[in-house]
């Protein structure tokens, strides 16, 4: 049974950081794609940044480009969302999700991702 399990959430100023993490489990860590998405009250889910193992390619919607990176470590079966100059607009209930039938690709549309996680809040206040 394919699981995710998301961490790391919590407040921050304005300006920080925070690493989630989200751990998958229940299938093979060899070829999967990975995504995180947000969504926050009153809006729609959206597709922040994805990836793939093991080698596939790594996309970021336009509002986070160069203050989030994901990375994915196999070898701690764990995918990590690391997100610095942090914004109020940033406030949202963050999940990973994935999809176990494909490799070597990713997108951010939450229809392409079958498994989803229970999600982690982030909120940016001063």
């Amino acid at each position: 049974q394919v699981q995710l399990v998301e961490s790391g959430g919590g407040t921050v100023q304005p300006g920080g950081s925070l690493r989630l993490s989200c751990r998958p489990s229940g299938f093979s860590l060899d070829y999967y794609a990975i995504a995180w998405f947000r969504q926050a009250p009153g809006k729609e889910r959206q597709g922040i940044s994805c990836s793939s193992s093991p080698d596939g390619p790594t996309h970021y919607e336009d509002s986070v480009k160069g203050r989030f990176t994901i990375s994915i470590d196999n070898a701690k079966g764990v995918v990590y969302l690391d997100m610095s100059s942090l914004k109020p607009e940033d406030t949202a209930v963050y999940y990973c999700a994935t999809n176990i039938n494909r490799a070597n690709w990713c997108g951010l549309r939450s229809y392409e991702y079958p498994d989803w996680g229970q999600g982690t809040q982030v909120t940016v206040s001063a």
